[in-house]
């Protein structure tokens, strides 16, 4: 069982930056894939970025690629997600969510088994 927490989401204008961390209880966390996905209102969760249980391996979602970064410190059982060069349209709830799943790297939202309460970040124009 992995219990998840976001924190760092805010208000910010458009060209700032966020960093998203994402806190992981038990002692598995090492073990699980994590992705970061983000929901705007009246839209499906999306996955916006993940990794392996390594870091060895990323995944990102096309209008996030150059902008955002994520990473993971399996010491601290935090996973990130670095947010640069914001636009508004990336204003959304954002979750962290943890997956079983080793390889290949989990792109899609069944594939993951734990999932935090969510962060909301809001970028204004």
């Amino acid at each position: 069982q992995v219990q998840l927490g976001e924190s760092g989401g805010g208000l910010v204008q458009a060209g700032g930056s966020l960093r998203l961390s994402c806190a992981a209880s038990g002692r598995t966390f090492s073990s699980h894939a994590m992705g970061w996905f983000r929901q705007a209102p009246g839209k499906e969760r999306e996955l916006v970025a993940a990794i392996s249980w390594s870091g060895g391996n990323t995944y990102y979602e096309e209008s996030v690629k150059g902008r955002f970064t994520i990473s993971r410190d399996n010491a601290k059982n935090t996973a990130y997600l670095q947010m640069n060069s914001l636009k508004p349209e990336d204003t959304a709830v954002y979750y962290c969510a943890a997956s079983r799943q080793q390889f290949p790297i989990p792109t899609v939202l069944r594939m993951y088994d734990y999932w935090g309460q969510g962060t909301q970040v809001t970028v204004s124009s």
